[in-house]
């Protein structure tokens, strides 16, 4: 169906338009909730950050004490470091996730608004080997 000829049917039919603004808001929602956990993810990820580069100058023999929620425990500093250290790749993992979520959930948001997809919403960075190749071709020796 076209865009105008369905824009039609939502102006005959109030109901279905008052879905389909229904639909655009919960998905406006999404967004805003989205963008939130991120900016607390990434809060906890740069806390988890700090920890491991207090952490870094400290022998591997002694322990730590390290909170976990409310818990307060004492470990050795290597034990430490390994969880901080999977606990800062997993919040990596789910940050990447809901960005790359986002993206798909902002074009449609955009699509429903009868808008165009933000241009350059989902390009990715080169890889390692994609800039070598570039830099040869360039002329830049690496």
């Amino acid at each position: 169906m076209s865009q105008c000829t369905e824009e039609l049917g939502l102006l005959e039919n109030p109901q279905r338009s008052l879905e389909y603004l229904e639909q655009m808001e919960q998905m406006g929602e999404e967004i805003i909730c989205d963008r939130q956990e991120i900016v607390d993810l990434d809060r906890r990820r740069n806390q988890t950050r700090e920890a491991l580069r207090a952490l870094h100058g400290i022998p591997a023999e002694s322990k730590t004490w390290l909170t976990l929620g409310s818990l307060l425990i004492k470990m050795p500093t290597d034990k430490a470091q390994n969880l901080l250290q999977r606990d800062q790749q997993q919040l990596d993992t789910q940050i990447n996730m809901l960005r790359s979520d986002l993206k798909v959930k902002v074009n449609k948001l955009r699509e429903m608004e009868y808008q165009p997809p933000v241009p350059g919403i989902m390009l990715t960075p080169l890889s390692r080997s994609e800039m070598d190749a570039v830099g040869q071709v360039l002329g830049r020796h690496t």
